[in-house]
């Protein structure tokens, strides 16, 4: 499972409410500088094989790169953004947004 922090929590409930939808899909793709990125869309509706945890849908396939993640959420005095800490990562890039599994 995915453990949310509690910044987390309080910017994805403000950016639901904001965009006026009802969940956050967390996503893993291919591609970025080390083989894999992070996605993060707004979604109307969960998926019959989704994950669900809080206001956050995962989909199958992504949930086994995720498991064991932290999502929290950083603002920073010029910059601000989730960031993802995953024990499944073998390496990531400087960025911070793909890693290798």
């Amino acid at each position: 499972m995915i453990t949310v922090t509690e910044n987390a929590t309080s910017k994805i409930t403000d950016l639901l409410a904001e965009n006026n939808e009802p969940y956050l899909r967390i996503s893993v793709r291919g591609g970025g500088c080390s083989g894999f990125s992070y996605a993060f869309d707004f979604e109307s509706q969960k998926q019959e094989d989704d994950f669900e945890i809080d206001k956050i849908v995962v989909d199958c396939m992504s949930m086994q790169y995720l498991q064991g993640a932290t999502l929290d959420f950083e603002q920073k005095m010029f910059e601000s953004a989730f960031k993802i800490s995953n024990p499944n990562a073998k390496q990531t890039c400087g960025c911070g947004s793909s890693f290798a599994a």
